[in-house]
Parts: structure tokens; sequence; C-alpha cells
């Protein structure tokens, strides 16, 4: 962090409520936090655009406050409109958020750790373990940031970067409840999507917290042998208890689960192994994402042939499993979560 950010309370993350507090602790009217709140979550960092603002207003939240200290340290852009990002953080650490352009609007992947602990052998996040978990101001300013970059607003998004979101829950659901506040960006939830590796207590705890939040899990195989060599936190919560989970979380919410499976070449994407899946996910509201994974030669994994995805897809489809092979988007670019982060890391 800066010098001249030393003392100054970061203002991105604070909820209508902190914010009130903070007006009235530098003395003036607790009406003022619901202002900067309006402000902050229309992208607005510096205080002399907050029109409505004196200027000796504006000149004491200069000297005491800031709002959010991350940077774009490097954007890498796709001719289909899809933009890969490394933001700096104020401490130095680096996370990678991802804007793509859908027929229903634009939408951005953030990442909610710096770093991850779940090992997955497939994934090139969290090679050097976790580091931190990220804060809600800093999920929420991944989103301005690219905004900003780009020109273009955002509303649909998927936490689904570098990190375990279920593994900063506090953190996460803080920044739920920030994007959603009809006083702010007053995004649907129904236009957000979390992704977990299949942290069962924290399944359940976000299907009472958060119902209308989109859910997917991670699956990647279907036998507790093979996705546990793949993913270790299936040691901890197995395979038949996760199903389970996925099933009562869908009933509960009459939400569609996702299911994310990532083809691996003579890993996961054999016959036997499209059959089983058939079978295991028969009777659970859910979408399969076939995901022909992007080759990382730290993990020494080759990814399926798009031409495979393709038939995997129609196969479970023709077995009763809605699926999609997910959209090859900013193919020329480091696709991966992970990879640009690595990258800048090894220079």
């Amino acid at each position: 962090m800066g010098d001249g950010l030393m003392n100054k309370t970061d203002l991105l993350g604070m909820t209508i409520e902190e914010l009130k507090a903070f007006a009235a602790d530098i003395g003036e009217k607790p009406f003022r936090g619901k202002q900067l709140f309006g402000w902050i979550s229309k992208g607005v960092t510096d205080f002399d655009s907050m029109t409505d603002f004196s200027l000796p207003l504006r000149e004491k939240l200069k000297e005491c406050a800031y709002i959010g200290g991350m940077e774009v340290l490097e954007v890498q852009k796709a001719a289909d409109g899809t933009n890969k990002f490394l933001f700096g953080l104020e401490d130095g650490n680096a996370v990678e958020g991802v804007f793509m352009k859908y027929h229903y609007g634009n939408s951005m992947c953030i990442s909610s750790q710096v770093g991850c602990r779940m090992g997955c052998t497939f994934c090139a996040s969290g090679l050097d373990g976790l580091v931190r978990n990220l804060s809600a101001g800093e999920m929420l300013q991944q989103i301005m940031l690219a905004e900003k970059e780009t020109g273009q607003q955002i509303g649909h998004v998927v936490v689904m970067g570098t990190g375990e979101p279920f593994d900063n829950y506090h953190e996460l659901s803080k920044f739920l409840r920030l994007i959603h506040d009809p006083a702010g960006r007053n995004m649907s939830y129904r236009n957000i999507t979390v992704s977990t590796s299949g942290l069962i207590p924290v399944i359940k705890r976000f299907g009472e917290d958060f119902p209308q939040v989109n859910l997917a899990i991670s699956l990647h195989r279907l036998t507790d042998e093979g996705r546990s060599a793949l993913m270790p936190v299936n040691r901890a919560y197995p395979l038949d208890a996760l199903l389970d989970a996925a099933k009562e979380h869908a009933d509960k919410t009459g939400r569609r689960i996702t299911f994310e499976y990532a083809l691996i070449k003579g890993e996961n994407d054999r016959d036997e192994d499209v059959e089983l899946m058939i079978r295991r996910l028969s009777g659970i509201l859910c979408h399969v994402n076939l995901i022909p994974l992007n080759s990382v030669k730290e993990t020494g994994l080759q990814g399926s042939a798009r031409q495979r995805a393709e038939k995997i897809c129609s196969r479970l489809e023709a077995g009763g499993v809605p699926c999609t092979v997910r959209r090859e988007l900013g193919s020329e670019i480091d696709g991966a979560c992970g990879q640009l982060r690595l990258k800048r890391k090894l220079s």
C-alpha cells in the first residue's frame, strides 16, 4: 500500500450501514453514507466526481478515505470481445478476472482468493496453494475495473476464477449482498453463479442464505477413486454425499445446478465415463457444462478435442442429461484460471 493510503479508510466493500457509521465518525450526517454507497456502486472512485457533495466535504473525504486500491496490471484481448485481466492488489499480490460477451449480455468471471488450497491437479490456480482471501471490496472492484476498461456494463457475474468461494464464505456473502443491494448495483441474484469444488456443509448453508443464486459444482469424475485423484476435496466430501447434497439443494431451491466437467483426454472422456455420468446424474435437476480443458504445461494434462466434447454432449442429451459444451471464448489468450498470474510470476 502506498504511504499516502496508510492511514486512510478504504470505503469499497462497505455496506450502507457501515458507510453511515463512517460518515458519522467524520462528523457528517449519516445520509451521506447512503450517497457514498450510490456513487461507489456506479464505479466512481474519485471524490471530486461526487457532485452532490460540497467542496469542503470532498476535501475531507480525500484526507481520510479512498475507494479501492486495485489496479489493472495487464489485459489480454481476444477477437470475440473476451478480455482477460490481471489485477494488482494493494499488497503486491495479483488475481485474474475474465470479461465475456454473450447474447444475453456481458458477464464477468471473478476470483475470490489469491491462490487456492483445494489442490485440484488440473488447475493452474492452486499450484502455489492459498495466499489469502479476497475482501468483498476486492471482488467488487474486479467488476468495476473491467467496466471502466471495456466501457461496457456487466449484468452477470460468475464467481469461478481463482480460489474456492465457499472457503471464503463470509466475504463472498457480503459481496453477494452488496452487488444485489437495490440502493446500489441492484443485480438480480438470478444473474449470479457461484462455483464450488464441493464443500457440502457450505452448500447447505448457501441454499438457506441465497436460494436464488445459481450453484455450480466442479465434478470432473463420477467415481470416488477417480475424483479423489483429481480433486483431494473428495476425500473429505465423497461423491455420494455430494450428489445427495446437490439433489437436496436443487429440490429445495428449484434452481437447476450446473455440474462443471473438465474433459481430460484419456482420463474422464471415455465412453464408460459418459455412461456413468448418465447413471449418476439422472434424477437431479441439473445441467452439465462440458469444458475442453485448457492445456497448462505445469499440470501435464491434455484436454479432449472439441469434436469429442460435442460427441459426449450428444450422448448425455440422448441419455436425458441436459448438456452444453462451453463456448471457446478467448481461445488465443491465456484462458485457464491462474495462467496469467503464473506466467507473470515465472517471468
